[in-house]
């Protein structure tokens, strides 16, 4: 029999586990009509590139995997992501990306929306094109 003690440790070093695989399993994925590079994944989700060919893209924020994409990709934290877009906003008259609650409302807007990229920890459908994995 485990002590409280020990099953407190065991859960916690389990959920540990499960965040650092989770942070390191992180894909950026848009429609399948996008012709976005990996090398234009910043740019477009700090208003820089808007078009790719001739397509409108539509940045997706995901606010179940936002930290980490903000972190490993855009390397600046939530306040500095949203004060940029603030500044951007006013200046440029652009708005920020959508926000989404989870994988699954992410995937399903992608798919469904033309010039559509966002990012998800889940595994991903064939039917979206995986311009990243980090």
């Amino acid at each position: 029999m485990l002590t409280s003690s020990a099953k407190l440790l065991l859960t916690g070093l389990l959920c540990a586990g499960c965040a650092v695989a989770g942070a390191a399993d992180l894909s950026v994925i848009c429609n399948s009509r996008v012709p976005l590079t990996a090398g234009d994944v910043r740019d477009l989700f700090l208003g820089e590139k808007q078009f790719a060919g001739a397509v409108k893209l539509v940045p997706v924020d995901n606010s179940s995997a936002q930290s980490v994409f903000l972190d490993k990709v855009l390397k600046m934290n939530a306040a500095k992501y949203s004060t940029t877009w603030t500044k951007k906003s006013f200046r440029d008259g652009i708005n920020p990306p959508l926000l989404t609650g989870s994988d699954a409302e992410a995937l399903a807007y992608v798919k469904r929306t033309p010039g559509a990229c966002s990012y998800v920890t889940t595994a991903t459908p064939p039917d979206v094109v995986v311009v990243a994995r980090l």
